[in-house]
């Protein structure tokens, strides 16, 4: 190792990764910085007990809300960043999403480039993470310049049968797009075991397409690349002008440690980017870093989102549901002016997760009728779109802690949405159902959805007064430093957002490589 790069990678998850992915072939000097290590490999990875009760492989993060109350974020730190636990979904943003919205609450801003202008990087990501879909069934969806790389992974029977419902009352159900590596045609080079542990679980053979597997490990090895593991960056130092990042401060082992680069890329994720950007003020920047616009931790968006599960007398054995979505309320219809937002299947519940989302209620139980009740329900996820509230932000406690200021936006669009798959569910056999909610991706103390899909803390943006980076993704007010988590987003749209970071680092990526050429 050197304590001078080309660049260095603060991040090792979907933006992070697939950055220093694009980077490394170039020749270019890459240093990633993780302050997570290696998620172990061990038979815990696909227990539900240990996963979603014990939650063994989430983070000791303390985050305070904006009363000043203790939280426990559902955050994991590990080589792949949050892509370890994610669950594979790796959607497109919608044409519509680019633009304007407007919402019952509000306006969703526009972007400051185009889906056209992200579409041939959109196609590239679904290559690189090995997306099983097929475009053209569903109608929402943008021109795409490349099929998906792989097959639709098939329905399962119980599924099947509700494509089948959908089809028969005039929805339009398409193929969900999904990430693991499996090859139906050729069980020889499949690795995925098409199990049920995919969604927020880590994957013990290494099959989900995370960033570990994909981006990191195929690069690790190569003579201009480093990666430094248990690597907590608490700031990031400027010369006099402050124009220029001089070094990264790193505490690693109880060490305070220093590296520098000709450019620094921040891929922490939304609360842990704005984080360190806020703890770097200095002289020259005394609001924090890059934050003249007193943008930097505003506008935090992660979807206003349920969990549904329906119950039925007919068995569901699913075991990988993941294979279904629905976007026919993406937008306005015909009976409701607003857009509602997507739903697609969510990991199927087993018997341990009911015990860790509702203590209570199931003390008693005997895990057998638990079992049984898993074994007759279809989950369900709805999702719809967060405003980028200024309100909605992160700061810092006086200790240095992120404290999070969260009000939820339209959720009379999220009623319509259950309302509508309420509807739905009428054409699939599982007419009874009770909405319960799920602890997969949020603690139980935040009233939203899912710090998974966190987002906009530091957008980008044409103008240096509204937002924190340009359309390359760079620093309005240094001359090296970019973001490519999903910090950069001004809006967040209805669906997963990993698969937009996929694509905007690659962009970015070689907006980079021609830099530094």
């Amino acid at each position: 190792m050197t304590d001078h790069y080309d660049v260095i990678v603060i991040g090792s998850g979907a933006g992070g990764g697939t950055l220093a992915h694009t980077l490394a072939p170039t020749g270019t000097r890459v240093l990633i910085l993780e302050r997570g290590g290696f998620l172990p490999r061990e038979p815990e990875n696909w227990d539900p007990t240990a996963v979603f009760v014990d939650g063994r492989y989430q983070s000791a993060d303390t985050w305070y809300d904006a009363n000043g109350q203790a939280i426990v974020p559902q955050v994991h730190y590990y080589v792949g960043g949050a892509t370890k636990m994610y669950g594979a979904a790796l959607y497109r943003l919608r044409p519509t999403d680019f633009g304007e919205v407007r919402h019952v609450d509000g306006v969703s801003p526009a972007w400051p480039i185009s889906y056209d202008d992200l579409e041939p990087y959109y196609s590239r990501a679904e290559q690189l993470f090995q997306v099983h879909g097929r475009h053209g069934e569903d109608p929402t969806e943008g021109h795409w310049s490349a099929q998906y790389p792989w097959e639709p992974v098939s329905h399962e029977p119980r599924l099947a049968q509700i494509v089948e419902g959908l089809q028969a009352a005039g929805y339009h159900p398409f193929h969900a797009p999904c990430g693991i590596q499996l090859d139906e045609a050729d069980p020889v080079r499949s690795l995925c075991i098409r199990c049920m542990w995919c969604d927020g679980y880590p994957c013990l053979v290494h099959a989900k397409s995370d960033a570990e597997t994909l981006t990191i490990r195929p690069i690790m090895d190569l003579p201009n690349v480093d990666l430094l593991t248990d690597a907590l960056v608490t700031r990031l130092e400027t010369d006099a002008s402050g124009r220029t990042v001089t070094s990264v401060v790193v505490q690693r082992g109880g060490v305070e440690e220093r590296y520098s680069a000709d450019i620094v890329v921040l891929s922490a994720g939304a609360a842990n980017t704005a984080k360190i950007l806020l703890a770097s003020a200095n002289e020259a920047h005394p609001g924090g870093l890059a934050n003249g616009s007193d943008q930097v931790g505003r506008n935090y968006m992660f979807h206003n989102s349920r969990a549904v599960v329906a119950f039925s007398k007919e068995p569901n054995p699913t075991r990988y549901q993941k294979t279904l979505a629905i976007n026919d309320f993406y937008g306005p219809t015909a009976d409701y002016e607003f857009p509602m937002g997507n739903i697609q299947m969510v990991g199927k519940s087993l018997a341990p997760m009911y015990r860790g989302e509702k203590p209570l209620l199931t003390t008693f139980a005997p895990e057998w009728t638990l079992d049984e009740a898993a074994s007759h329900i279809v989950d369900y996820w709805l999702t719809t779109e967060d405003l980028p509230l200024p309100e909605n932000r992160v700061t810092l406690t006086d200790s240095g802690d992120i404290r999070l200021a969260y009000r939820m936006t339209n959720q009379p669009e999220a009623d319509r949405l259950y309302h509508e798959l309420r509807k739905i569910l009428n054409h699939t056999g599982t007419p009874d159902h009770h909405v319960m909610e799920k602890n997969i991706y949020s603690s139980m103390d935040i009233p939203v959805a899912g710090v998974a899909h966190q987002s906009g803390t530091a957008r980008f943006g044409h103008d240096p007064a509204t937002s924190v980076l340009d359309v390359d993704c760079q620093a309005h007010e240094l001359d090296n430093l970019y973001v490519v988590d999903t910090s950069f987003f001004p809006s967040i749209g209805a669906v997963n957002p990993a698969l937009t970071a996929i694509a905007n680092a690659i962009r970015v990526g070689e907006h980079l490589a021609a830099r530094l050429s």
